[in-house]
């Protein structure tokens, strides 16, 4: 299966426009917004539990990174409510479930070696720190490797026009972010190919996430 699989293309989607599909496991389905593989597949997805269902033991092999958007997830090693992110990285394992339902954001079979410890951030107590201009506000999200980034974008926040080598990916989890391509509000997720640019800004301020430079094959 290959969905959006092409990097050298500009993708965007917001996932409220695209169906649940079923996953093997009752109770957890998914929006698939890129996939490269069938059931074992780098891919990017929103992932839906509903209450009391849960998925069986497995393991990734390249890696998994989870920011869970709503509810509570849970795997053998605890509880994580809205807001908290998650990095397995390549070789482990678990078993999630949700006992009220959660909705999360996943990406999978992406990370390197460098990927080594497993990483979690309640991003509702973190720190952010000052951005590149006024208005904006970064928290880190991975302290391995070139890891991804939570981006604050205050009202009327203005960011110079920049160029991406290796690519950028964005998940707006709140508010609504803009450039001269186009608006997208919480939902929407953009791919942008290598060496692509723009002038991005936020007139009413958001919350995004954004992962650079993973894009080059």
């Amino acid at each position: 299966m290959k969905i959006n699989a092409d990097y050298s293309k500009r993708v965007v989607i917001n996932h409220h426009d695209l169906p649940w599909i079923p996953s093997p496991e009752s109770g957890v389905e998914r929006r698939m917004l890129e996939r490269t593989g069938d059931e074992v597949a780098k891919a990017t997805s929103i992932v839906r539990y509903l209450p009391g269902s849960k998925f069986q033991t497995h393991a990734h092999e390249y890696g998994e990174e989870i920011l869970v958007l709503d509810g509570i997830f849970s795997d053998e090693a605890g509880d994580y409510p809205a807001g908290t992110y998650i990095m397995n990285p390549p070789g482990s394992s678990h078993a999630p479930h949700s006992k009220t339902g959660c909705i999360l954001f996943v990406k999978l079979r992406h990370l390197g070696l460098e990927h080594v410890e497993r990483e979690v951030l309640d991003t509702k107590t973190a720190a952010w720190y000052q951005g590149m201009v006024p208005g904006l506000n970064v928290m880190p999200l991975m302290r391995q490797g070139s890891g991804s980034t939570l981006v604050k974008w205050a009202p009327e926040t203005y960011f110079s026009p920049h160029r991406h080598h290796g690519g950028e990916e964005i998940f707006v989890i709140d508010g609504v972010f803009e450039d001269e391509y186009g608006r997208y509000p919480a939902g929407s997720w953009i791919r942008s190919p290598h060496m692509s640019a723009h002038q991005p800004f936020s007139k009413e301020g958001c919350t995004i996430f954004v992962k650079t430079g993973h894009l080059l094959s």
